[in-house]
């Protein structure tokens, strides 16, 4: 069997910055150990498998340990290519996924993610979290993961994580932010219990972090940059119970697939 694939590095205005994830269009579904195979077989933080539908597509994201149930950039990469390079007509692309529906925009070259947003909840701060962090955050919220809050921009570039440590966390990962003199905050994402020591940029994170800066600094449409050594820019809107995610994509590599 041949499959083409396709590296794409989203959150990106050129190669080698940004986001990379790999992208398999589907007819229809393979097994899923066979998708976790090659996700773990191209070892990047997420690999988007996608199946056309009625309505538009289906789309499911493997890192290379599990499959997880929102990515962003692995999103965006997909829209890339169905615009880019299956050549779909519409500026907007609908998805069914295991988050429920998922839409996608393209205006001007700027692609846009539109997906539900996950409020935080403020809790007290694991002791594992402090100690993978190497510093206790001013304050700290969970959701799909923790979100542990720093004074300064410094304190989230500074860094250097315990991994065992945050191993142990009983969420997805850890998300550090910060206030930015330059953009509204700042971040940087650790999700060790899904086989990613430290992701470039994270589009999901976004659905979290959008409601509490949108709240925080009293505004509804934000701009941050992940402080990852590749780094991205991001732009978000929180929109009802939605956050518009947007950003650029450009192709690395395509290739087949020989299974």
């Amino acid at each position: 069997m041949k499959l083409p694939i396709y590296q794409i590095d989203a959150f990106a205005e050129k190669p080698f910055e940004g986001n990379p994830a790999a992208v398999v269009p589907l007819e229809h579904w393979l097994p899923d150990t066979t998708m976790q195979s090659i996700a773990e077989e191209n070892n990047l933080a997420e690999t988007a498998f996608f199946v056309p539908t009625k309505s538009g597509f289906h789309i499911r994201w493997f890192t290379p340990s599990k499959e997880v149930k929102l990515c962003g950039h692995a999103t965006l990469a997909s829209a890339f290519v169905l615009f880019d390079v299956v050549g779909v007509q519409s500026s907007s692309i609908a998805f069914d996924s295991l988050s429920g529906p998922l839409g996608v925009t393209k205006t001007d070259g700027l692609l846009t993610l539109d997906f539900p947003a996950q409020q935080p909840v403020k809790c007290a701060i694991p002791q594992e979290l402090v100690a993978g962090l190497g510093m206790s955050p001013v304050e700290c919220y969970r959701n799909e993961d923790y979100i542990a809050v720093f004074a300064s921009e410094d304190d989230v570039s500074s860094i250097t994580p315990n991994h065992a440590s945050l191993e142990q966390l009983d969420l997805r990962g850890v998300i550090a932010t910060a206030p930015s003199s330059t953009y509204d905050f700042v971040l940087r994402f650790f999700a060790l219990n899904f086989g990613i020591s430290e992701d470039p940029v994270t589009g999901s994170a976004q659905t979290q972090l959008t409601p509490y800066w949108a709240e925080k600094l009293g505004k509804s449409q934000l701009r941050s940059k992940q402080i990852s050594a590749r780094s991205g820019k991001l732009i978000s809107e929180l929109r009802g119970d939605r956050v518009l995610i947007s950003g650029s994509a450009v192709m690395y590599m395509e290739g087949t697939i020989k299974i």
